[in-house]
């Protein structure tokens, strides 16, 4: 599989990523029928979408760069949805966040 392939389905994957979070907050602890059920779906989809993009790209770029992303997300979700505004730290962290993402896949270097 081609790398651009792989960016396709590793964004795939971090979307729906967000989004099966997202329901997870929704579904009140898997109470809820249909938030639930779409939570696992979600996930589902983006198990498989990492595994296609681990499949084209380094595992250590893809992963990083998957749950980098996906946490960055969730945080702006929470932010816009719920109006759950991260502190100074949580900041920091959240930018320190994307610098090592950027790291990996633009300084990181394969033996």
């Amino acid at each position: 599989m081609k790398p651009l392939f792989g960016y396709l389905f590793l964004a795939i994957g971090i979307s729906f990523g967000i989004a099966s979070n997202s329901f997870a907050k929704i579904s009140d602890g898997f109470t809820k029928l249909t938030p639930s059920v779409l939570c696992i779906l979600f996930m589902c989809i983006t198990m498989f979408s990492i595994s296609k993009a681990m499949s084209a790209l380094p595992v250590g770029f893809a992963y990083s760069t998957y749950s980098g992303l996906t946490v960055t997300g969730v945080v702006l979700f929470a932010m816009l949805k719920y109006n759950q505004i991260p502190n100074l730290y949580g900041t920091i962290g959240i930018i320190l966040i994307i610098i090592g993402v950027v790291m990996v896949n633009y300084l990181g270097k394969l033996n």
